[in-house]
């Protein structure tokens, strides 16, 4: 049966720019979601101080949590190699922090999408960058998981996998057992691509999963397509919602996993209005999980 994670979506200024908030404070508020597990993100000022590493993994181990998957956003499509080593090494540097705050699962991104890029381009270069990290991350026992992605928030452009057919076009050209999927439904809105399609295309490569949801403000489906799929900026036309009362279809997700097997984390990317929300959606997802995970 797959296990549930959190991560902080509504306090990454506090944790991350404005130190408003402790993570020991986050880590109170979530022993109130009953999850099985944190989230972590590579930007967390506290996590700047190695010597922190250890602290914050005991903290979460002493509330009954641990904490599988840090959340990183290298960028490995730079023209520039002395770059892109600088990227691997960060990488690397992540792996690290992984290991030692007890996890399993890195993020790994592909980079952005500059315009000079070819995606024949774009695919080798990211291939290449991430395959640089895998005998390391295997040597700490440390999965590598590339996330269907939108954009990181200080990019200047989008992801450049960030097309269901680029994506898994790079997928398929990274072949290890330290390497995997990790699958966001939502963002496959914002490419302007069906989630179930996509999901369909890499389940049996998906080793763990970001739960969130989005709602249409205005208009359709065939507009936000029509208008704004792929472009740079958030597409007006969604927003964050609660899970389970948005446009992903967790009945046919959460099937076409449990056909595969799946028995992962599953990482809750919600509560931008609250930790009140960010518990309905935990609620409404655990449910899920055992109705299609009946034996777990």
């Amino acid at each position: 049966m797959p296990k549930l994670a959190a991560f902080p979506k509504a306090y990454m200024q506090a944790l991350c720019k404005d130190g408003s908030m402790t993570l020991a404070e986050w880590f109170e508020l979530a022993t109130t979601l009953d999850i099985d597990g944190l989230e972590f993100y590579a930007g967390f000022l506290e996590l700047a101080d190695p010597a922190n590493w250890p602290v914050l993994r005991k903290q979460v181990e002493d509330l009954g949590m641990s904490i599988p998957m840090l959340c990183c956003s290298p960028d490995f499509t730079h023209p520039d190699a002395a770059f892109r080593d600088a990227e691997i090494a960060k990488q690397k540097r992540w792996i690290e922090m992984t290991h030692a705050l007890g996890g399993s699962y890195c993020r790994v991104l592909s980079g952005q999408r500059r315009p000079e890029l070819t995606v024949d381009q774009g695919v080798r270069l990211a291939a290449d960058s991430i395959g640089a990290c895998l005998p390391f991350a295997q040597q700490c026992g440390i999965t590598l998981i590339l996330e269907n992605h939108y954009k990181d928030d200080f990019w200047e452009y989008p992801e450049f996998a960030q097309a269901m057919d680029v994506f898994c076009d790079l997928v398929a050209a990274i072949d290890h057992p330290n390497f995997g999927v990790n699958y966001d439904p939502s963002n496959a809105f914002l490419a302007g691509d069906d989630p179930i399609e996509l999901l369909k295309r890499v389940s049996d490569r998906v080793v763990t999963m970001h739960a969130s949801d989005r709602y249409l403000i205005e208009g359709t489906l065939e507009d936000l397509r029509r208008e704004e799929g792929g472009a740079v900026g958030y597409a007006k036309r969604l927003s964050h919602g609660e899970i389970g009362k948005g446009l992903n279809d967790y009945d046919a997700i959460f099937s076409e996993l449990a056909g595969k097997g799946f028995d992962s984390w599953i990482s809750i990317e919600d509560g931008v209005d609250g930790i009140d929300q960010l518990r309905r959606s935990a609620d409404f997802l655990r449910n899920k999980i055992a109705q299609h995970w009946p034996g777990g």
